[in-house]
């Protein structure tokens, strides 16, 4: 299982849409306080719709109580300030994705902590960063996609035969 760490997030609605692919992935999703929103928060809600029950929250007080809940921890942390691509990183079952506020990011004595396991998502120059539930969704996939998408379904199917002529008479 992989977990998804949001260090000080500040946006319910994102927040509400990386629980939502949490509970669709199976990652568990960790908040370290302080947050920009209360828990029982209406957009938070809204957001998540009714995954809520599908998916592992934990909450910690501080990053250190996060680190010292979970010490030998396999920390991936995302940057626009990192030094390689997330997708040169080899993640594996049970490691962290760790993503900082959406105005700020994560602080810099952080990320010079663990500078050689820091990510950052491709984009141009002049794009100060993607939406922070966007950049969970891309790497979150991503270290899932290594795994062979452990738990999850990886085809659909029809409950019925699609409908004859021209598809957008149904829409």
């Amino acid at each position: 299982m992989m977990h998804v760490v949001l260090v000080n997030p500040e946006i319910p609605q994102n927040t509400g849409n990386i629980a939502r692919t949490c509970a669709a992935t199976g990652a568990t999703l960790h908040l370290i306080e302080p947050l920009g929103f209360e828990l029982s928060d209406k957009y938070l809600k809204r957001a998540g719709l009714d995954y809520w029950r599908l998916m592992r929250l934990e909450v910690h007080g501080s990053w250190a109580a996060f680190l010292a809940a979970y010490p030998q921890a396999r920390l991936w942390l995302a940057s626009t300030k990192a030094p390689r691509s997330y997708a040169g990183a080899s993640y594996a079952a049970d490691d962290f994705l760790v993503f900082g506020c959406e105005t700020k990011g994560l602080p810099e004595t952080l990320l010079a902590e663990r500078y050689d396991r820091c990510i950052r998502i491709p984009m141009r120059p002049e794009a100060r960063s993607l939406n922070l539930a966007n950049s969970v969704a891309v790497v979150l996939y991503e270290a899932l996609r290594q795994q062979s998408f452990p738990g999850l379904r990886g085809e659909g199917s029809l409950s019925a035969p699609p409908p004859e002529g021209d598809w957008q008479d149904y829409l």
